[in-house]
């Protein structure tokens, strides 16, 4: 069986819609991963944070603006009177449901909930269209098989387990349609795998059923060797391994959603990486065996990052420094970029600024502290094995004219970390570009 999983963008009009059976084949076992329809997760979060505030009546015009639009989806995506009734139907419940949480006392539990209106009803048109042209499918509730459990880790084992009873349950059907995004809690609630989830549920699926192979489609062809948005000349790459994609995601190649490598490679499962507006390009391999020896890879860049800088003369010789710096950053959930130290400083970096006042302010206790915003991570993704030679050397010739915030190397076999302020960021990547490739 294969998981097929499509982003908002290829689910972002009735034409798209329409389009994914150039993709999908019903006469083959798979299972088709939806994300909410382009736009709607973002509307969904604004009418969620005109009720977390009280603005009851900016939530009203918020959801009719919104349920204006799928009025137009619907009646462009459905040909029969049974197929809009069915659409129509379908979106007057979902945003009359939203609508009812003004009446409630609306919490974060009550958010989630309303983010997971899109996904519901993006899978839902989904299957009316399919029924409406006589193509059979079963829809398979994400919220009866997805679980998380209370440390916020996906239940791989408990989502096998449910989901391969659900399908056991039709054994003559080949395609199912099941929802991104969402799952439940350990508490049983509605609950989300974050932003971007959506890759992770297909990786999650693929690896709990030990599908045959998982894919992304997205728009653009495959895993570039740089970002296109701001080089010119990228290239495809045809094969990567997971541990090379995971730094490529992690670090800022936003086709592929950071978490959504690890599952897969856990289990095995490759990924393939393909483009909805191209569906004959060859896209991305991603596998166990896509290393190659002695080549860099590709370069990506991660912005929003925030450098920290400790000063502390306590640090010399002394035991125990470390560990106390890094509980404070474990106490606040801050996860940490990148870091390099000496024998009485050490520097780090960060991508969530959620609790960096308190963070400073704890962290002062062991010394002069400083931060500086505005920094981007560009990262440099091949082989840096120990035995290779020069390769570090390259990637810092390149960059040579541009000043330096930290270094990172030999912490990964797969790839040079370099911080930098945001505004060197293109001309970091195209020296790079220009040298590396």
């Amino acid at each position: 069986m294969k998981i097929l999983k499509f982003g908002g963008t290829s689910v972002g009009s009735a034409a798209r819609i329409k389009g994914l059976l150039d993709i999908v084949n019903p006469s083959e076992r798979q299972i088709v991963v939806l994300s909410a329809v382009a736009g709607t997760t973002n509307a969904l979060v604004e009418i969620s944070q005109a009720y977390l505030v009280g603005k009851k009546d900016e939530a009203k015009q918020l959801i009719k603006q919104h349920k204006d639009k799928y009025e137009s989806l619907i009646k462009e995506l459905f040909t029969t009177d049974q197929g809009y009734k069915n659409g129509k139907d379908l979106i007057d419940y979902h945003f009359d449901f939203i609508g009812s949480l003004s009446n409630e006392h609306f919490t974060p539990i009550e958010e989630k909930v309303v983010l997971a209106q899109g996904e519901l009803i993006s899978t839902a048109l989904f299957h009316f269209h399919l029924n409406e042209i006589g193509v059979p499918s079963v829809l398979l509730p994400a919220l009866d098989f997805m679980k998380i459990d209370e440390d916020n880790e996906p239940m791989v084992s408990y989502i096998g387990e449910k989901l391969n009873a659900l399908l056991a349950k039709y054994p003559d059907n080949t395609l199912f349609i099941t929802q991104g995004f969402i799952c439940r809690n350990s508490f049983g609630e509605i609950d989300n795998l974050r932003r971007g989830g959506s890759d992770y549920t297909a990786s999650l699926i693929g690896a709990a059923i030990q599908a045959d192979e998982v894919q992304i489609w997205t728009d653009i062809d495959g895993m570039h060797n740089n970002d296109p948005r701001v080089v010119k000349n990228t290239t495809p790459i045809a094969h990567l391994s997971f541990n090379e994609a995971a730094e490529l995601a992690y670090f800022g190649a936003k086709i592929l959603h950071p978490q959504s490598v690890f599952p897969a490679q856990k289990y095995n499962v490759p990924v393939r990486v393909l483009n909805t507006m191209d569906p004959k390009a060859a896209g991305t391999l991603i596998s166990k065996d896509g290393a190659q020896k002695g080549i860099i890879r590709a370069i990506a860049a991660k912005d929003n990052i925030t450098a920290i800088h400790i000063h502390s003369s306590r640090m010399l010789l002394a035991y125990g420094f470390l560990r106390k710096v890094f509980e404070i950053f474990e106490r606040y959930k801050t996860p940490i970029d990148m870091i390099t130290t000496s024998e009485v400083a050490v520097s780090l970096s960060i991508d969530d600024t959620t609790h960096l006042a308190d963070i400073i302010k704890e962290v002062e206790d062991f010394g002069t502290v400083s931060a500086d915003e505005n920094q981007t991570i560009v990262c440099v993704v091949g082989d840096f094995g120990q035995n290779t030679h020069g390769y570090a050397a390259r990637v810092l010739d390149a960059v040579k004219h541009l000043p330096i915030r930290m270094i990172s190397y030999g912490g990964s076999d797969y790839n040079v970390s370099i911080l930098m302020d945001s505004e060197y960021k293109t001309e970091a990547l195209r020296s790079l570009h220009n040298r590396l490739f």
